[in-house]
């Protein structure tokens, strides 16, 4: 009997890894000889270089200090890091064999030339929204980078999540076909601002928490805020507790050049996201942009005026007063941020970040407002020329701890982070040895 059981089971066992292979299984597709880059009409690379911008390819397929385009660059999963792969046009170790339907497959299956399965990390789910035209755009670029011979790093995934023949079955479960297409009672701006967010600038994949499985939350906890590379993507939506609603004005103004007077600056993972990113998009692209993600914070149409007395209490804080002088936590900010963040009323300087309009100190999680004191923010990063140096190397674990609970109780009507000890402690540690980015300026 228990034999016969055991048999049994081997047997489900074995049909249920022949019905997944099936399942995964796609056709490889013919190596090609690398195209000639003069074969590619220059205006058809032009655009797909801003396209290129949009979508980041160079900052999820660079390593640091490593060649354009090449590969190798470190994602943190929850269930392993993965390595990005090589898409220059070399054709041993990038995609120099690729076809453009090869090229477009991957984009939009989340399949490789080989029939291999792609991870998800990948963003195929949001490319599979981009039109034929600007993926034909996109594969001309690329075929146009200078080829560079790199081996791709094998993933640090544990078994059996490191079988690729498992994200079929993840596709079954997540993955939705279909390009986009204009949304009926939307206006052309609106529906060229979702078609860029949506799709090639995938931004919800850092700004969507993420189920079990590691795919994105849809329905009402969409854009809801996520950590990410031990950052924090603030809400993209009416949930975000900015004390200054974010307007299509101020996002636009953010998008453009890294820094609002009302918001502060951009930092950390989203430095590249308008630096070397957006920044290939014309104003006209970016402003549309802007209108999709004001119309999701419910802020469209309005002005960037603040609600009476928001600048006021805000300010308020800066000021100086004999309690504050018997507070560690103040004496620290006193000593090391008063002089650049001091402003006086009627408005902030957009050289001196009020933080009490801060996202950071009003966020759910206290990750960015972390990395900022830890780091600092380079004169590359948020606005242009302008530096704020880090205090990795220079304060302690408690110290930072005291300043972070500090501003957030002074400056925010939010309750207090209630896992700050632990999460200073974490990113903390993984500070390396050295000066901080923010005290050079190098990115």
């Amino acid at each position: 009997m228990l034999k016969r059981l055991a048999l049994g089971v081997l047997g489900l066992l074995v049909l249920a890894v022949v019905g997944l292979w099936l399942l995964a299984w796609r056709p490889s597709i013919d190596p090609i000889a690398p195209p000639a880059a003069a074969s590619f009409p220059a205006e058809l690379v032009q655009r797909g270089q801003a396209l290129a911008g949009a979508g980041y390819c160079a900052t999820c397929h660079t390593a640091k200090g490593g060649a354009p385009y090449a590969g190798n660059y470190p994602m943190e999963t929850a269930f392993g890091t993965l390595y990005s792969s090589n898409i220059t046009p070399d054709p041993d170790t990038g995609i120099g064999g690729w076809s453009q339907a090869a090229f477009v497959r991957a984009m939009r299956q989340g399949v490789a030339r080989d029939g291999a399965q792609l991870f998800p990390a990948f963003p195929y789910q949001h490319f599979e929204l981009v039109s034929d035209e600007d993926l034909h755009a996109l594969y001309a670029f690329l075929m146009t980078r200078p080829p560079v011979h790199q081996e791709k790093r094998e993933n640090e995934l544990p078994f059996p999540l490191n079988w690729r023949a498992l994200q079929a079955g993840w596709k079954l479960l997540f993955f939705r076909h279909g390009q986009y297409g204009p949304v009926t009672g939307k206006d052309a701006q609106w529906n060229r601002g979702a078609y860029l967010a949506e799709g090639l600038a995938h931004c919800s994949a850092c700004h969507s928490p993420r189920n079990v499985l590691g795919a994105e939350k849809t329905g009402a906890a969409r854009y809801d805020g996520a950590r990410i590379d031990g950052w924090y993507a603030p809400p993209l939506n009416a949930t975000n507790h900015a004390p200054v609603p974010w307007t299509q004005d101020e996002l636009y103004t953010y998008l453009r050049t890294g820094a609002t007077a009302l918001h502060g600056s951009a930092a950390g993972p989203m430095s590249p996201v308008v630096h070397h990113g957006l920044s290939a998009l014309s104003n006209e692209d970016v402003q549309a942009i802007a209108a999709y993600y004001a119309e999701r914070f419910g802020t469209r149409g309005q002005t960037a005026a603040p609600a009476a007395g928001v600048l006021e209490k805000a300010m308020a804080g800066d000021a100086l007063s004999p309690a504050h002088q018997l507070d560690q936590a103040a004496n620290l900010y006193n000593a090391a941020c008063a002089s650049c963040h001091y402003n006086t009323a009627p408005h902030p300087q957009l050289a001196r970040p009020e933080l009490g309009l801060n996202n950071a100190l009003t966020a759910d999680e206290p990750d960015t407002l972390i990395q900022v004191l830890l780091h600092g923010i380079g004169t590359q990063e948020g606005q242009a020329g302008v530096l704020m140096p880090g205090f990795a190397h220079s304060f302690s674990d408690a110290q930072i701890v005291a300043l972070a609970a500090w501003l957030r109780r002074t400056r925010t009507d939010r309750p207090p982070w209630p896992d700050l000890e632990q999460r200073v402690a974490e990113l903390h540690a993984k500070t390396p040895p050295g000066p901080q980015a923010g005290t050079t300026g190098d990115q």
